[in-house]
């Protein structure tokens, strides 16, 4: 049976017994920040086991796309591990429990009109002290005991060990069903279901702390590769229809003959596996990067290199396996194929960026062992892996494994150590299964969820349903009590609105909720799954429970955000009319006149392209195009072009915002009426995010004004500070650059002759868009933010000015050459001894003239000094060769010498330099330096 035609048939027979079809959700949930990818078929459904929501159905079934790198070692080398797989599942929310779940199982196992396995090949495991589930498969289903396996805690419940070891919360015992490929009894068997019975609600330690849930839930999970594995009679996950076509294709990419049992066939496993996870996570914008899942997807693509090079492949190839894993996975997954080109790049540019390195690396990788084996060790150090890592982009989990094939250990402990708690190890987050146990889960277990009124007002009357202080669950809250605590954040929730939730980019609402005994001021509103939880504090009086309220937003800045968010949404169309359907949103927030979007992009954004895409969005924002929401059914919006983003997570019905013919998209955010209403639009930055991901910040309605006018105050601005018009400013800002960097080369060489500069006249006055293109060019040559451009130029004309001075000062200076500093020259033992003060000097010209002196002359020994500013002495020291024979050396010199000028330094035997920052004692310096010469060439 093929692995396409199974997942159908599973979930064909679940919504036969009533279940609700639901598709995978993404396999990155950034709203659920106890894990990083989606680690279980029963993820996107933890508020309905936990009862925080209001239940739509009570009976599902899916095929979740899963990741986890928990077991990464052993991917390639078992049979069954993967990162990324399939889950198919069948959930309960206090419907049906174990008699259906056990019955079902059995059907769809071996009826022929499902998968027809034949029933004597098939064994289960029942926890200990299950009596019911053993009953049902011996009475009911009719298996002998000898093929009903009791197992403790840590075999057949979940969480593992969870009645002894916890954690608290809901749990329960399962029941796992294995396959026996050659009979009962005869080789290995395979697990293929395990079907979880959660009954109980853990608290505190044994005995009697498993308390019987009101709800009891039933959450199921069969592996799609590994059953797939069994229907098909291959031996490895691996060599399934799905996968064993993307093992081929790496094994052509690389010139590899693919055998099973050799090292070569574990790597190409491993690739294979790898890749495919990387596909899918790259797909929903996860790019590589340097922390949390963004981490976990540069680790997989760098093992993968490495492993690549391991074959001998030097080049990148990765990439080339993509249209192998889209293929593979068209029918369920054809999505997959709109982004087959972005995901190639990516993966590209993070192998060619890897192997850059890589040779370095792993050179030093070998020293590290051989170190250890010289010093006999037998672990590698948390610092040198550190190392690895920020100097050559080497993960510590390709040291540990390299490490664990020469039989070393890893020091995880040093390496999270020496990397401070840097954000990479986020990668390694701990993840938790049902989350916490607070006094917000507390309101959602009772009100379920928040009425959002705030797309028809900025007002409304309400009833206050929790209160909460920190991690406590309040009565009410007053300001006296308020007052006496330490900063811990107040909450309430309402039955309902007009508060926006921080929600898909768009932060969340301010104001006031006014109660019959007191006022409390909202500063932030975020949502909790359904519930809106109003942050703030007490401004007068007390609110409590139940408290009839007048809740109110500030209409101000709600309108503000409105601006923003609309704007939000021509930009992105901006974008992609001009750079292509691949700069996709990757993130935004919008708050009042301001907002930022993060687009996919692997390179920066031109000044003419983002000149076109300023002009485009602020021609649509004037065209005045009517804004609408309307809540329509997925596939209709689908249908009627609303733009999807990859790894979002839409509900069905959606909300589609329109503006206009030419902007559709799914948006639960809050939008004007009109884009006109949007005002200015002014882009402040496009910089670097992350690695393929640009940034634009930009302003609307009033702040965009006021940096239209500070942009015109600017460039009036330069055109005073560097005499000429509007035109001419990047010209005349070169011209300036290029004195600086002329003046700086000709006091370090002291140079004393003058270039001659062409000097920059005329120009006329441009229009304003012109302007902002001249700021914004001027900003980028600077590395600046444009608001300090003005300023910077004016520093440096005053740098300019400065150093002409210092430059004239040194060409009008008493200057000296080698054949003058030789006519100073004290003969001591015949040694020719110079200690002199060069005024305005620096040390390049310093070096310059001892060397040309020990040409000229020997044996010799010169000692420089010179005052280099205000506070600042560079004292420069040389000897020829045969007197470093003598041992007079030149870093010995200086060293004895600086001190008394304030400072110190070294250097070679022949040549050695030191500061100081005490001009006044250059004499002094000097006499001490000529009476320790002296010393030492006589001694």
């Amino acid at each position: 049976m093929k692995t396409d035609e199974l997942r159908e048939k599973y979930l064909d027979f679940y919504v036969s017994k009533g279940h609700t079809l639901c598709e995978s959700d993404v396999l990155v949930p950034t709203w659920d920040k106890s894990v990083l990818f989606t680690p279980a078929g029963m993820n996107p459904f933890k508020d309905h086991f936990l009862g925080n929501v209001e239940l739509e159905y009570t009976k599902a079934t899916s095929c979740q796309k899963c990741l986890r790198t928990g077991d990464i070692e052993n991917v390639g080398r078992t049979a069954y591990h993967h990162t990324f797989f399939e889950m198919l599942g069948n959930f309960s929310f206090g419907d049906y429990f174990k008699r259906e779940a056990i019955h079902w199982a059995w059907e769809f196992l071996t009826e022929k009109k499902w998968l027809g396995i034949n029933p004597d090949q098939l064994t289960v495991t029942v926890y200990l002290d299950d009596d019911e589930a053993a009953g049902i498969w011996e009475n009911d289903i009719g298996l002998t005991t000898d093929r009903i396996q009791r197992l403790d805690e840590y075999e057949n419940f979940w969480p593992a060990g969870a009645p002894t070891d916890g954690p608290d919360g809901v749990c329960g015992p399962c029941s796992e069903i294995f396959y026996h490929p050659q009979g009962i009894g005869k080789g290995k068997d395979v697990e293929i279901w395990n079907l979880v019975f959660t009954q109980f609600n853990r608290s505190g330690d044994p005995p009697d702390n498993l308390s019987p849930l009101p709800s009891k839930n039933i959450d199921t999970g069969m592996g799609l590769e590994r059953i797939a594995a069994t229907l098909q009679g291959v031996e490895t996950n691996f060599h399934i229809d799905t996968l064993k076509t993307v093992v081929d294709a790496a094994a052509e990419i690389t010139g590899i003959n693919y055998e099973y049992e050799s090292d070569n066939g574990r790597f190409l496993r491993r690739i294979s596996d790898h890749i495919r996870a990387c596909t899918f996570a790259i797909h929903e914008n996860v790019y590589p990067g340097s922390s949390k899942a963004e981490y976990v997807v540069r680790r997989l693509l760098r093992r993968c290199t490495l492993e690549g090079k391991q074959l001998g492949h030097e080049e990148p190839f990765l990439y080339q396996l993509v249209p192998a894993v889209i293929q593979s996975m068209a029918r369920p997954y054809p999505e997959l194929a709109d982004t087959s080109e972005r995901v190639q790049q990516v993966i590209k540019k993070e192998e060619n960026d890897f192997l850059n390195q890589l040779d370095t690396g792993l050179v030093r990788i070998e020293k590290i062992f051989d170190s250890m084996k010289s010093g006999n060790r037998t672990e590698v150090n948390g610092d040198e892996a550190a190392e690895l890592y920020q100097t050559y982009g080497i993960p510590p989990e390709l040291v540990e494994s390299i490490a664990k094939d020469r039989k070393c250990s890893f020091d995880w402990d040093g390496f999270k150590a020496a990397m401070d708690q840097h954000s990479l190890i986020s990668g390694k987050l701990a993840t938790t299964v049902m989350g916490d146990s607070g006094p917000i889960d507390e309101i959602k277990k009772e009100s379920k969820s928040t009425v959002f009124l705030g797309y028809e007002t900025c007002e409304s009357e309400s009833t206050v349903v929790g209160l909460a202080t920190g991690k406590q669950r309040m009565q009410s809250l007053d300001k006296e009590s308020q007052d006496q605590q330490d900063g811990s954040e107040h909450v309430i929730v309402l039955d309902q609105t007009p508060f926006y939730g921080e929600s898909g980019g768009q932060v969340g609402d301010t104001g006031v909720i006014e109660g019959p005994n007191g006022k409390f001021v909202v500063t932030d509103v975020q949502k909790n799954g359904d519930i809106f939880v109003h942050i703030g504090s007490i401004s007068e009086g007390s609110i409590a429970q139940g408290d009839s309220v007048q809740a109110i937003v500030d209409p101000d800045r709600r309108d503000a955000i409105r601006r923003a968010h609309t704007a939000t949404h021509i930009l992105h169309y901006s974008l992609q009319q001009t750079l292509g359907k691949h700069a996709q949103q990757r993130g935004s927030k919008v708050t009042d006149d301001w907002l930022r979007f993060d687009f996919s992009n692997l390179e920066a954004v031109s000044a003419e392209n983002l000149t076109t895409i300023e002009n485009m969005t602020r021609d649509l924002v004037e065209q005045g195009s009517a804004v609408t929401a309307e809540t329509i059914p997925l596939d209709e919006a689908k249908s009627r072009g609303a733009m999807m983003l990859f790894g979002e997570k839409y509900p069905n019905p959606v909300r589609m915002v329109s503006i206009g013919e030419f902007s559709k998209e799914l948006c639960g955010g809050i939008h004007l009426t009109n884009s006109a209403q949007v005002g200015g639009f002014e882009i402040v930055t496009e910089e670097s995010a992350s690695s393929g991901t640009r940034r634009i910040v930009a302003l609307t309605g009033g702040k965009a004004e006021a940096l239209k006018a500070a942009t015109g105050q600017a460039v009036s601005q330069l055109c005073k500070h560097l005499n000429i018009s509007d035109s001419k400013i990047i010209d005349a800002f070169d011209q300036l650059a290029a004195q600086v960097k002329e003046l700086k080369k000709r006091i370090e060489t002291g140079d004393s002759r003058q270039s001659a500069v062409t000097s920059v006249t005329g120009g006329e006055a441009v229009d304003y868009s012109q302007q902002r293109a001249i700021i914004r060019t001027l900003a980028g040559k600077m590395n600046v933010a444009s608001s300090d451009v003005a300023a910077r130029v004016e520093s440096m004309l005053a740098e300019r000015d400065k150093l002409t001075a210092k430059a004239d000062s040194m060409s009008t200076a008493d200057r000296i050459d080698a054949d003058g500093l030789i006519g100073l020259a004290e003969t001591v033992d015949g040694v020719q001894v110079i200690v002199h003060n060069l005024p305005a000097s620096n040390p390049n010209m310093m070096r310059q003239l001892i060397d040309q002196v020990r040409k000229k002359t020997n044996p010799v020994a010169l000692f420089l000094a010179t005052k280099a500013g205000e506070d600042k002495v560079v004292l420069v020291a040389g000897v020829s060769n045969d007197l470093v024979e003598r041992g007079i050396r030149a870093g010995d010199w200086v060293k004895e010498i600086a001190p008394i000028v304030g400072g110190g330094g070294g250097g070679k035997p022949d040549l050695a330099q030191a500061g100081g920052k005490l001009p006044d004692k250059i004499d002094e310096a000097l006499a001490a330096a000529k009476e320790f010469l002296t010393a030492k060439a006589t001694s």
